[in-house]
This record gives C-alpha cells, structure tokens and sequence, in this order.
C-alpha cells in the first residue's frame, strides 16, 4: 500500500498527490507510467508520473476527476492508502539534444509533460512549451514548466489568459518563425490528432504520447491496441509514446468511446 504524503488543489476537479513509493521513485524516468487501484475491487487505471523525489522516496500524480475510479482517487486524503500500485511501465521518453523543440500539453496533460521538458533542457536542447486549456482557471504548473523552458506560450479557448487560441495555432506561430527539430504533445487524443496533421505538413518529427483505455499493463488483454504505421501496437508495452505521424487516430477515438 502507498500512503498519500500530499494533496494539492489545481482546480475543482484536478487534484496533486504526492505518494510514497520508494522504488518507483527510484527507477522512473521521464514518460513512465504507473497503474494503481483503490479498494480490493477497485479498477486499475494508469496515471503518468509527473515528478518524483528519490531521497523522499515519493512520486507524483495529477489526477482529472472524470469518472468513478479517478473518483476514488482524488477522495484520498493526506494520510490515506493506494491499495495497489505497481510501475515505472511503459517505455521512457528518449532523450537526446535534438536542438530546438516544442512540448505541447494540453488541460492535465501538462503534467506528464512536465519531466519530459526537464528532462529535455537538461540534454540541451532550446526548449518551447506550448499550454493550452479552456480556461485560465484549468492552466496547471505553469511556473515549474518556465523554470526549464526557454519559453512559454499559453493559449486558452476563451482567451481568458495567455493568447485566445487553439494549441495547434500557438505551435504553428512558432513553425512558422524558427526552425523546429522535435514536437511531444500529450493532452486529449483529439488534440494530438490535430497536432499531428499540423506538424506533418510542416515535417516536424512529433511524438505523442497515447491515452488509450488500459487494463493489464503488460500487453497481455489487448485493451490498449492502436494501429500505428498500419501494424498494431500496444500502448501499455510498446508506448505510451509512438510517432505521431504514424498514429491512426480515428480508430484510437473510436475505441476510446468504447464505455461511453
């Protein structure tokens, strides 16, 4: 079991927590995921690390409230359990000196981007994040990102903070200016897709990482499958980071409307 040390407020709806988990801390690196389970009958759900703290032996998870399960997980308090967790999985983000490159994080997804932009400074690379949300209200760890950012641009749906805009307008701003050698881009699957097609017109290897419904983690149910370059792959064991140029889309929001 996995004590809660912390719990933070982003919004009404996205909760912070910090959680012990000494190994994971340990071992995790920018793009792992863990998969965790409130209450013995519980459903198991897979949640990006956003930070971790090695000598507090802690990570850190931004949770949506969407449905019962994440439900149960923001309830948690300070001092409660996580019945089960079990990680670092899926492949970590690969890392290089790429030169200049874009992380665009949509709403939540701005969390598991987060290591990714750390992780990408620190190689070297000239790094421009992109947050998009609806409101100002839902634009979350805006000051961790810009301390290892050479830049930052939000956009909002309403134009509330920030630039009033979509995210694939505030990237394309930034194509269209300078030279772009990478774009990650995690958020909602419709954004990535949108993403996608802009980068692939302007040729920008883009990387997206995939939220696709999980339930074993290993690649044994098959609950995760996307086709990606028309072969089939699993996100939970093969990801969650594919080329997003490569991706079929459609077929991943369709069966994400598989429990609507």
């Amino acid at each position: 079991m996995n004590k809660i040390i912390a719990k933070e407020y982003f919004s009404e709806k996205v909760v912070r927590l910090e959680v012990e988990a000494p190994l994971i801390a340990k071992s995790r690196k920018a793009g792992h995921f863990v998969i965790v389970r409130v209450g013995k009958k519980g459903e198991r759900v897979p949640y990006t690390i956003a930070d971790s703290d090695p000598k507090k032996g802690t990570i850190t998870l931004v949770i949506q409230r969407v449905g019962k399960s994440s439900e149960k997980v923001c309830s948690l308090e300070v001092g409660d359990y996580i019945t089960d967790m079990v990680g670092p999985l899926g492949k970590a983000t690969h890392i290089e000196n790429f030169g200049t490159v874009v992380c665009a994080g949509g709403g939540v997804g701005v969390a598991p981007m987060l290591p990714i932009i750390e992780a990408m400074k620190k190689a070297g690379n000239r790094v421009i994040s992109v947050l998009a949300a609806r409101t100002k209200e839902l634009v979350i760890l805006e000051e961790q990102v810009a301390k290892y950012s050479d830049e930052v641009i939000i956009m909002t749906d309403d134009g509330s903070y920030g630039e009033m805009g979509l995210i694939t307008q505030g990237i394309e701003k930034i194509i269209q200016r300078e030279k772009v050698d990478l774009c990650v881009t995690i958020g909602p699957a419709v954004m990535m897709k949108f993403v996608a097609l802009l980068t692939k017109r302007y040729e920008v290897p883009t990387l997206a990482s995939l939220n696709t419904i999980m339930v074993d983690g290993t690649g044994m149910c098959g609950a995760c499958r996307v086709t990606v370059g028309g072969k089939t792959k699993f996100v939970c064991i093969d990801g969650p980071e594919f080329d997003a140029h490569q991706v079929d889309f459609d077929e991943m929001l369709m069966r994400l409307k598989a429990y609507n």
